[in-house]
């Protein structure tokens, strides 16, 4: 068996006992003998874990495994798929004569014959996460008692008054094969530790603090090593959201806007990353965020941003969310470019969609960006770590900061709202801080910034260093009917935008 990745890892035994190649082999076959041109097969094993406690004291533990096989198929140019949690050969050749046969009843129907892009074989390939400690390794007894210690820390402060801690956890095991030869066996982790500080006013209402760590690619490391300081985060908590419960309200107007990254990630995974998916870009995806004003037609002129805008789509990047070896339609994972020097020139695709506009978009390959999360779900486009690259020899946030006049420094991620074509948004953040001439003087209030996707990046003047790049990320981007739901990592710097609309969210609630 030929690995590729770090390795450093066995597969999860409980997967290996399965009969993964007996399965697909059946599986396979059954869909040659009924007439399918191809095939794919996928048998996983999910396991997750989460708990969550309220004041330092366990309120949830779950801990649950989804087991279950899938099969896919082309026949006569219509896709057919069926999944069942029984991973026996009996089933395989079951649910491909089932697949084959929703093929043939919707066939009438499809008025776009399917054809995939071709992908070299990877036969027999592994691949597995960079991570060093197996978070399922752990006791849940230990976990519950360093949340609970982290909790206490808070609770020690007179500015806090309660504390949310929760932990999320999920190893994903896949194989995949299919009728070109194929077969690759997968396992990555992923892990989202984030605690939550709340100061209730003596006059009523509250205000609330949360952790900046982002959701990573590691195991049981990232809440024990070096990789984020929870001990300098948690100490600085309480200071902070007592200065942030005592700041100024905003005034709305015209700011230039300094933007940490765990606040702008989550701006570039609304505006750019669902955007420049082709399947919304062609209007074939409307579900949870709509379709996308980045239409292929405009692929290669539309102004996106300014010209120190680059961004790339990514399938590859250690300890990203996104990060895997193959896609689930067999494709090696890379990266590519999405926006160059401010202008669109890429999308994030699938085989069907690549093949099918392969003469627009100059690319005759899929990009890797097939997924399904389970094996009752079929393979739909979704997001690579979509990322704004630094600048090589760019500047510290303190240098970005001494360039504005007056100005918001934003840090952290919180609520959002945007169109269905990703173009009007708002966001807010966890804490913000006025610049006056080139410096921090405190924070503000029931901020949000407002604006149209390229008026923002078009504003974009300047990126920070690699030295202030950072990887921010969700556990749960939704999409598709019925719903599924993916990991993504978005990584960007520290980064300057001149003039943008800031609202007052009190007063635009009417308070």
């Amino acid at each position: 068996m030929r690995r590729v990745g770090v390795v450093r890892h066995p597969i999860e035994p409980q997967f290996l006992a399965l009969p993964l190649p007996e399965v697909a082999a059946a599986a396979l076959q059954a869909a040659r003998d009924a007439g399918a041109s191809h095939a794919d097969v996928r048998i996983e094993r999910l396991r997750g874990q989460s708990l969550s406690l309220r004041n330092a004291r366990l309120e949830r533990l779950n801990d649950d495994v989804t087991v279950g096989v899938a099969v896919r198929v082309v026949h006569d140019g219509t896709w057919g798929f069926a999944g069942s949690p029984d991973v026996t050969v009996d089933e395989a050749v079951r649910l491909a004569r089932q697949a084959v046969e929703v093929a043939r009843t919707s066939g009438p129907l499809n008025a776009e014959p399917v054809e995939l892009a071709d992908e070299p074989v990877h036969a027999d390939v592994t691949y597995v996460s960079a991570y060093e400690h197996d978070p399922f390794s752990v006791e849940p007894a230990d976990k519950v008692a360093l949340l609970a210690d982290w909790s206490r820390r808070l609770l020690g402060s007179d500015a806090v008054d309660h504390v949310d801690a929760s932990l999320e956890q999920v190893l994903e095991n896949k194989f995949y094969a299919d009728t070109a030869g194929t077969s690759t066996t997968q396992q990555r982790v992923r892990v989202q530790p984030r605690l939550t500080a709340t100061r209730v006013a003596p006059g009523g209402g509250f205000e609330t603090m949360r952790t900046n760590a982002p959701p990573a690619g590691r195991g049981w490391e990232y809440l024990t090593g070096d990789t984020w300081d929870w001990d300098g985060e948690l100490a600085q908590i309480p200071e902070l959201l007592l200065e942030k419960a005592g700041a100024r309200s905003v005034e709305p107007g015209r700011y230039d806007l300094v933007l940490d990254p765990t606040n702008l990630w989550l701006t570039i995974h609304e505006s750019i990353g669902h955007a420049t998916e082709l399947d919304r870009a062609l209007g074939y995806e409307a579900a949870y965020a709509g379709t996308s004003f980045a239409t292929l037609d405009q692929l290669g002129s539309l102004r996106y941003g300014s010209e120190v805008m680059q961004v790339t789509g990514d399938r590859t990047t250690p300890h990203a969310l996104s990060t895997i070896g193959y896609d689930d339609e067999g494709v090696q994972t890379q990266s590519w470019d999405l926006v160059r020097d401010g202008v669109l020139v890429g999308y994030q695709l699938d085989r069907r969609m690549a093949r099918q506009n392969a003469a627009v978009l100059g690319v005759e390959r899929s990009n890797g960006c097939a997924y399904a999360d389970s094996p009752v779900r079929v393979p739909v486009q979704r997001m690579a770590n979509v990322s704004l690259q630094p600048a090589s020899d760019g500047p510290s946030a303190k240098e970005l900061i001494a360039r504005v006049d007056k100005g918001i420094y934003v840090v952290g991620d919180k609520s959002w709202s945007i169109d269905m074509q990703r173009y009007n948004f708002q966001f807010t953040g966890q804490r913000f801080y006025e610049i006056r001439f080139g410096r921090l003087v405190g924070q503000l209030r029931d901020v949000a910034y407002q604006a149209t996707t390229t008026a923002f990046w078009g504003s974009l003047e300047a990126v920070g260093g690699p030295q202030t790049y950072l990887l921010g990320g969700a556990l749960n981007c939704g999409k598709a009917q019925p719903g599924q739901a993916a990991a993504v990592s978005h990584g960007c710097p520290v980064s300057l935008f001149r003039g943008i609309s800031i609202l007052n969210t009190a007063h635009e609630a009417g308070r």
